[in-house]
């Protein structure tokens, strides 16, 4: 069952927006999501947080500016996904610009898993480092920091991810959900951490006279890589974060992108003059989260840190490439869990556990992530890693804080869980073959009893009737203009339409010539191949499509049912 619910719209934010110059539309849409007073709209980097706010910036800063000055060498270890290439590329660009002698890795996902491992600090200590820097990663590496310890290596954590009951024994940890800090903004990306750490970094070789009489590294230069992370790993767009990638938004349309960034809206077919938050989502994140997913996540830190434009386009043709095999794959393993699924009454289970043996590890989130949307429910698709060991990769929906539920599991089975981590809405584990069948009952029990019966029912809150006036390619340009993502969502609008014809578009796309009022809409819903009745009621977006030069309105159906 699926209830659209219109948002509310707080008349008197409503009123005050608009008497500010905001545009009426606009005005309501901000005012449903949050926003009272028009200078909350300012993305001004004049209103960033400052580096200062987030506990640990001023000692990495401090302990990186020694480094430097001693020549000391830096191994920067990364994520294997766009977050953390991202956040790696933000650390090797600047490190440089303040001449470190800094290199990078990535583990494997599949021979080393997630994070900075012993066998990962082993491969490290070959590169000789004195100073090892992790990022998007390191906040639950506590064998990893030790043996990087024992290595005589200094350590610094930059992460976001929440920490468990053990932190890390680093010199210095820089992460907002770490305890003790009082930075405002928990949504962080593990980007937005490096990025702020290398402001304090700037900010401490200043006040040492490192630029004396030398041009000083312009760290704004790098905020589309800010932006790409951010958007990439669907973090809450707080007001803070919304800086962060309007500023980089801002400079891709300006023309001012790193030529890897460049590269990979060109092989994607889009126009960086009109990026939009939606395009780093859905068109550039997934292109360089390809390489980790399937290879290996150097060759997207290669392509964002590369200034040859022709090496940074052969990077990022290899990365679609991977892209297209990806999609291959996940389609194969969502066609395999359907088939599992056939028959399932989610109303009788609270959760959604799956395996096969053939799975793909680096995809198996995109697999729990498309369950996820099509049952509502909380899901984890598990993979084989080796050594009788399955990886999971885990969605969830609102209601159900996921990184809890998975700590609930572990403190009723203190055995069945071997490591996990991660968010409120997306969470990774590893557990063995053998106990698949615990880990799913245990999985049921704790979900059942935290998240509330009217959490599993699907909602889709949306913005309400649209305003025939608005159905014109100005206003989708004006809202794709906007910062939109998750916690500050894209506008979604519901209105009861007549069904004029219907008919399917390579037998899995709907499309649709609806009218209202007199008035015709193209419109599609994408991946759904069944018919609907003569009147609907749909959730939909204003999208444009595009055909033999000409552009034109096209409603994205999001959900319909029969009005």
């Amino acid at each position: 069952m699926t209830r659209i619910q219109p948002r509310a719209v707080p008349q008197r934010a409503y009123a005050s927006l608009a008497d500010a110059g905001i545009h009426p539309l606009l005005a309501r849409l901000y005012a449903a999501r949050g926003i009272a007073r028009a200078d909350e709209l300012d993305t001004g980097l004049k209103n960033l947080l400052p580096p200062e706010a987030l506990r640990g910036t001023h000692e990495a800063a401090a302990l990186l500016a020694d480094a430097i000055e001693a020549g000391a060498r830096m191994v920067i270890v990364a994520d294997y996904d766009c977050d953390g290439a991202t956040a790696c590329a933000v650390g090797m660009r600047a490190l440089r610009a303040f001449g470190a002698d800094v290199h990078y890795l990535v583990p494997d996902r599949v021979t080393l898993g997630y994070g900075l491992t012993p066998a990962m600090v082993e491969i490290a200590a070959r590169l000789e480092p004195e100073v090892l820097i992790t990022v998007d990663n390191g906040i639950a590496s506590v064998e990893g920091i030790a043996a990087a310890r024992a290595h005589g290596m200094a350590t610094i954590v930059t992460d976001h991810h929440l920490p468990g009951d053990v932190l890390p024994e680093a010199d210095v940890i820089v992460n907002p959900n770490q305890p003790g800090c009082d930075f405002p903004s928990k949504a962080l990306a593990g980007v937005g951490a490096m990025f702020y750490t290398m402001l304090a970094l700037r900010a401490e070789l200043r006040e040492r006279g490192a630029f004396a009489g030398g041009r000083e590294p312009n760290l704004a230069d790098l905020l589309d890589l800010v932006a790409l992370g951010t958007v990439a790993d669907v973090v809450k767009l707080d007001r803070n974060n919304r800086i962060l990638v309007a500023q980089g938004l801002a400079r891709m349309r300006a023309g001012r992108l790193q030529p890897g960034i460049r590269a990979l809206f060109a092989v994607a077919g889009r126009d960086p003059a009109r990026a939009s938050a939606t395009d780093l989502g859905f068109m550039i994140g997934p292109r360089l989260n390809a390489a980790g997913r399937l290879s290996d996540m150097s060759l997207g830190i290669e392509c964002l840190i590369t200034d040859d434009a022709g090496r940074a386009l052969n990077i990022a043709q290899e990365l679609d490439k991977l892209n297209r095999e990806r999609r291959a794959i996940e389609a194969g393993m969502q066609e395999d869990a359907l088939a599992r699924l056939a028959g399932f009454d989610a109303g009788n289970a609270a959760t959604v556990s799956l395996f096969e043996p053939d799975w793909h590890q680096g995809v198996i989130g995109i697999v729990a992530g498309r369950i996820k949307e099509r049952l509502h429910r909380p899901t984890v698709a598990f993979a084989r890693a080796g050594d009788g060991e399955l990886k999971g990769s885990g969605r969830s929906i609102p209601g159900l804080h996921l990184r809890d539920a998975l700590d609930l599991v572990t403190k009723r089975h203190p055995e069945l869980i071997a490591r996990f981590g991660g968010h409120a809405m997306a969470a990774g584990l590893t557990i063995m073959e053998s106990d698949l069948a615990r880990f799913k009952a245990a999985f049921e029990d704790v979900v059942g009893e935290l998240l509330e019966p009217a959490d599993r029912e699907r909602r889709i809150d949306t913005d309400g009737s649209l305003e025939s006036g608005y159905f014109a390619l100005d206003a989708v340009r004006m809202l794709d203009g906007e910062i939109w993502g998750q916690g500050f969502p894209a506008p979604l609008f519901d209105d009861v339409f007549r069904v004029e014809r219907q008919r399917l578009l390579k037998e899995r796309h709907l499309k649709l010539e609806l009218s209202r009022n007199g008035t015709r809409y193209d419109a599609i819903r994408f991946n759904h191949a069944d018919g609907t009745a003569a009147q609907i009621r749909a959730a939909y977006r204003l999208g444009v499509n595009e055909y033999n030069g000409v552009a034109s309105v096209q409603l994205m159906l999001e959900h319909f049912e029969t009005a």
